[in-house]
C-alpha cells in the first residue's frame, strides 16, 4: 500500500523523490528515459496529472509509462476528468489553503462513485498553495490566493488544521514554474506542527533546491519542468535524496 509506505519511510527517516509528469508535455522518449532511470532505483514514485489534460494521450502516455516501470504512479489530478484507473493511486487534494469549496469539497461528491466503481486507492491530501514568486496555472485554475512566502506560520496553522481534520499526507506546492520554491522556514515551520508525510515541490530545479527542502524537512520533494527537457540531471538529484541530509 501507498501510503503505508510514505510513512514508513518517515518513520525511518528516508528521503524521497516524486517525478511529475504533465501528460500534455509528455513523449515517449522522456519517458523511457524516466523509465530507465526509475528502473535503477532513482525515482520512488511518479505522479500524473496537470492543470490541462488531453484524456486520451494522458491514457495513452500512463500505459505507456506503466509498461516501462513498476514504480507506482500516483494521480495528481487537476481537474475531476483526470482520473484513470491504470494509476496504483489517487492523492485525493482538498487545496486546504484556498476558499473555494468546489476543491474543498464539491468535486470530491461528484466524483466519488467514479472513483469507487474505478477501484482507485486514494490518499486524502492537505494541498496548500504557497507564493512562489509569481502566478501559476494552478492558482489561476483553482482561483485561490497562495499563502504568502513570508508567512510559515499561516501555512503551519492550515497544514495543522488538514492533520486535524484527519488527512493523511499534506503537499506544500509553490506551483508549476514557479520562481522560488518553497522557503526553508515554512516547511520546517509545518514539519514542527505536523506528524504526517509532508510532500514540497514546486521551483525544485537544481539539487541544491532539493537539498535545501530535504534539509528542513520535507519527506518526499516532487520535481517536474526540468526534467521535462532534460532528464540527465536526475542521478544528480537522485544522490542528494539518497545520500542522506542533515535536518536543520
Amino acid at each position: 500500500m501507498i501510503l503505508p509506505a510514505l510513512s514508513r519511510a518517515r518513520s525511518q527517516g528516508r528521503k524521497l523523490l516524486a517525478v511529475l509528469v504533465d501528460p500534455d508535455k509528455a513523449s515517449r522518449e522522456n519517458l523511457e528515459a524516466l523509465g530507465r532511470y526509475a528502473n535503477e532505483g532513482m525515482i520512488d514514485y511518479f505522479l500524473w496529472g496537470g492543470s490541462l489534460v488531453n484524456e486520451v494521450e494522458s491514457s495513452y502516455y500512463l500505459r505507456l509509462l506503466k509498461a516501462i516501470t513498476e514504480v507506482p504512479v500516483l494521480l495528481f489530478p487537476g481537474s475531476v476528468y483526470q482520473l484513470d484507473e491504470h494509476a496504483d493511486a489517487l492523492l485525493l487534494l482538498s487545496l486546504i489553503s484556498g476558499r473555494n469549496p468546489e476543491l474543498l469539497i464539491g468535486h470530491h461528491v461528484t466524483v466519488a462513485g467514479r472513483i469507487k466503481q474505478m477501484g482507485l486507492t486514494t490518499i486524502p491530501t492537505g494541498y496548500i498553495l504557497i507564493d512562489g514568486g509569481k502566478p501559476t496555472s494552478v492558482s489561476y485554475m483553482s482561483g485561490t490566493t497562495p499563502i504568502p512566502a513570508d508567512k510559515p506560520a499561516i501555512a503551519a496553522a492550515t497544514a495543522l488544521a488538514g492533520e486535524q481534520l484527519g488527512l493523511r499526507l499534506i503537499y506544500l506546492d509553490a506551483g508549476s514554474g514557479a520562481l522560488n520554491p518553497v522557503d526553508a522556514r515554512t516547511i520546517r515551520a509545518v514539519r514542527a506542527e505536523v506528524v504526517l508525510p509532508l510532500v514540497v515541490g514546486g521551483g525544485i530545479r537544481t539539487p541544491e533546491r532539493a537539498r535545501q527542502s530535504l534539509n528542513a524537512g520535507a519527506d518526499m520533494i516532487v520535481v517536474g519542468n526540468g526534467l521535462e527537457r532534460d532528464a540527465d540531471w536526475l542521478p544528480q538529484l537522485a544522490e542528494v535524496v539518497r545520500g542522506g541530509v542533515r535536518i536543520a
